[in-house]
């Protein structure tokens, strides 16, 4: 059987089955039970869904969510032994409200999302996520979507190819790699990631110095853009709040800033004693926070965990327990301007 094949199968790998990052801090944060009812919006490879299946056995139920098939096939048949305490959905993590809702189950009791990749599409060649090996420019993590990476590159304006690295890369070079992005692919369209690697690097040689390889942020933005990772990103956390049961629990676990500060935002903004805005003669929210924040500051990965595996090192894990209530969106744009 060839490799993409297998896959395609949901074959398991031992050594594609590791565990997530940040693993044992979620568990904790999520403080899983017998007879909860849990969420994990963001399947994967179903490391974390594992371990929420195990902490709170014998009788805890997981709805677990992905809009990747594939991942889905492959924790599928990984978490087997867990039998109708187990019931995933193909969807998109800012579904989990429409979700929720028909699926008729009670309250959560606590949710997790992992925003990033998982490493099943990394460790896919044929997935185009990394520039590790050779593959087509895809990276999309939903393969029924049409809009590919590829189409990006070899399709939009230099002007947009520069506010793509810039706003969701935060790459400093955006300019000089867009410019030689159109240039080249003039004569022939860029294909693969090697490709593209080796374009960016013709523009921003790596130095031994250097930490990451020239081409990470430029891939980051494109897998943003792709799979528009940033896009609804605040609603859905007021959709998972709003869904949790009084002293259920949200984690969130984002990779990059750009994430990482919606979360934080929100999460303070859920937590805060007043969320009206300044301008307010006085308080008309209620003045109470509605949630607590279990973490004052990001939970990261310790020094033994990005050694074994590098790929925590961005990572950053944000909790807060439901009081009670639901989020008072009508507030939320204007505090966020006047905070930003």
């Amino acid at each position: 059987m060839s490799r993409e094949s297998s896959l395609e199968s949901g074959d398991i790998r031992k050594d594609r089955v590791h565990q997530p990052v940040l693993f044992r801090e979620s568990l904790e944060l999520l403080s899983c039970r017998a007879g909860g009812f849990y969420v994990d919006c963001t399947l994967g490879m179903g490391g974390h869904a594992e371990g929420i299946l195990r902490a709170s056995a014998p009788d805890g139920r997981l709805l677990a969510l992905d809009k990747d098939e594939q991942a889905i096939r492959f924790a599928q048949q990984r978490l087997a032994p867990y039998g109708d305490r187990l019931k995933t959905v193909h969807e998109d993590y800012r579904m989990l409200r429409a979700t929720l809702e028909r699926s008729q189950l009670q309250a959560p009791n606590g949710i997790l999302a992992d925003l990033g990749p998982s490493l099943l599409q990394f460790t896919s060649p044929e997935r185009g996520f990394s520039f590790q090996e050779d593959g087509p420019l895809d990276m999309r993590m939903d393969q029924h979507q049409d809009l590919t990476a590829g189409q990006i590159v070899n399709q939009s304006s230099a002007a947009e190819l520069r506010r793509i690295l810039k706003e969701f890369g935060e790459e400093n070079s955006a300019s000089a790699i867009a410019n030689r992005i159109v240039n080249v692919r003039q004569k022939n369209p860029i294909h693969t990631t090697t490709e593209l690697a080796r374009l960016i690097e013709s523009v921003k040689p790596r130095r031994h110095t250097d930490r990451i390889h020239p081409a990470t942020k430029t891939f980051q933005a494109l897998r943003i853009a792709v799979n528009r990772e940033l896009e609804g990103l605040d609603q859905f956390l007021f959709d998972a709040f709003d869904a949790l049961a009084a002293q259920g629990r949200l984690v969130v676990i984002s990779f990059h800033s750009l994430e990482d500060r919606i979360v934080k935002r929100v999460f303070r903004f859920l937590s805060a004693a007043c969320r009206c805005s300044k301008n307010f003669l006085q308080c008309i929210c209620g003045g109470k926070p509605l949630s607590k924040m279990l973490t004052d500051k990001p939970v990261t990965a310790s020094e033994e965990e990005v050694n074994g595996n590098p790929a925590s090192r961005s990572a950053k894990l944000r909790a807060i327990e439901k009081a009670d209530g639901s989020a008072p969106r009508e507030f939320w744009t204007q505090w966020l301007e006047e905070r930003s």
